[in-house]
């Protein structure tokens, strides 16, 4: 319940660490900014150092609001408060439930509500969040909030650090993780990512797929996997994000929506050319053959590009692209040798932008070259 001067919440109470009130509760996402401070990190020339908190992320901010205005969505990640002791909390009356381990004490928080500045509470962990769920939409949606009692700078500052110093999921775990996450709506960054991801699974899974097997996932202990899987999805969301990119048809420009069937078929068609090519470096580990390497497939993603802006993008057109790609097979050194233009040893290509870069150039001037032979 909210009153004009504070909420009433139903709560449950324990206590950790040297003996600090720690609280469980939910309250409505748009009161979240309405009882608690963002404490700004700042300095000011020789002053002691103030707050903690990082500069609002307005992209970010901007993304989660987006998923939350998605109509139904679960929101189940906990908004972490330092509070004030000047909070009220009672005990609710009557006898335990049977088993009750005792760890908690239910009842009733009251939080009040003051000026900016002058909050009872203050967001230790959640505040890109907590902005988010201010601006939404669906203002009454029930937000977990775990709060702990202290006023002390020091302790939420710990608090902080703790919670963001925790590792990351790794970016291939993320990435196979996407394409199983249904229909769900997710944010717009992650959304950019899952078209990329859910193709990257198909191409290693179909048996007629050329990367069948060939493709290292987080899950799987393959030991033909020769390929790194963030290689395949950063080829693939090239192309996609690029306008002139071979993939980027099959983009819808309202909602961002993939035509995952039409691109899985032009990859199919590019990528089964490739191995036809060059079968001398196909499904070789990449210290044996930069082809299979990170630079290697990132790069003959522009090409890919470059091959289909020509001939068109339909899927029947394996033959053209064999054309193509027979423009350039000659000048290659994948498994030995020097590439032209560059003049660089075939393994002493890096998986390092500058690499990437003069690789792609080279292969795109080698094929622009020939065209005019």
């Amino acid at each position: 319940m909210t009153s004009s001067d504070e909420i009433v919440v139903r709560a449950l109470r324990t206590t950790q660490g040297d003996n600090l009130d720690v609280y469980a509760l939910f309250i409505r996402g748009s009161d979240l900014v309405q009882i608690a401070d963002i404490s700004r990190l700042s300095r000011e020339d020789s002053s002691p150092l103030k707050g903690f908190q990082r500069p609002e992320i307005k992209s970010h901010v901007k993304g989660i609001t987006e998923y939350l205005n998605q109509g139904n969505v679960l929101f189940p990640n906990a908004i972490i408060l330092a509070l004030s002791p000047d909070l009220r909390f009672v005990a609710a009356r009557g006898s335990k439930p049977t088993g009750d381990a005792g760890l908690s004490q239910a009842g009733t928080l009251t939080i009040p509500i003051r000026e900016e500045g002058m909050r009872s509470a203050w967001i230790v962990d959640g505040q890109q969040r907590s902005l988010a769920l201010a601006k939404a939409a669906n203002s009454d949606l029930p937000v977990p909030v775990i709060g702990f009692v202290s006023d002390s700078l020091t302790t939420q500052r710990e608090q902080f650090i703790l919670v963001n110093k925790a590792k990351p999921l790794p970016t291939r775990l993320i990435n196979e993780l996407l394409p199983e996450t249904g229909s769900i709506l997710l944010p717009r960054e992650l959304s950019a990512r899952k078209a990329p991801a859910e193709l990257c699974g198909l191409l290693s899974r179909d048996p007629n797929s050329p990367f069948h097997k060939l493709i290292k996932r987080s899950s799987e202990q393959n030991s033909k996997a020769v390929i790194t899987d963030t290689a395949v999805i950063t080829m693939i969301r090239n192309s996609i994000s690029n306008p002139l990119g071979a993939l980027a048809p099959y983009t819808s420009s309202t909602d961002g929506a993939a035509n995952v069937e039409s691109m899985y078929n032009l990859l199919m068609t590019f990528w089964r050319a490739v191995r036809e090519t060059f079968p001398e470096a196909w499904a070789l580990e990449s210290k044996s053959s930069r082809l299979m390497h990170s630079a290697g497939i990132i790069a003959m993603g522009v090409l890919m590009d470059r091959i289909y802006a020509k001939i068109g993008g339909q899927h029947e057109t394996y033959e053209a692209v064999l054309q193509e790609l027979a423009k350039v097979a000659p000048y290659c050194a994948w498994t030995s040798g020097q590439w032209p233009m560059i003049n660089v040893q075939w393994n002493e290509i890096q998986s390092t932008p500058q690499d990437i870069k003069a690789l792609q150039e080279t292969l795109i001037r080698l094929y622009m070259t020939s065209a005019h032979q």
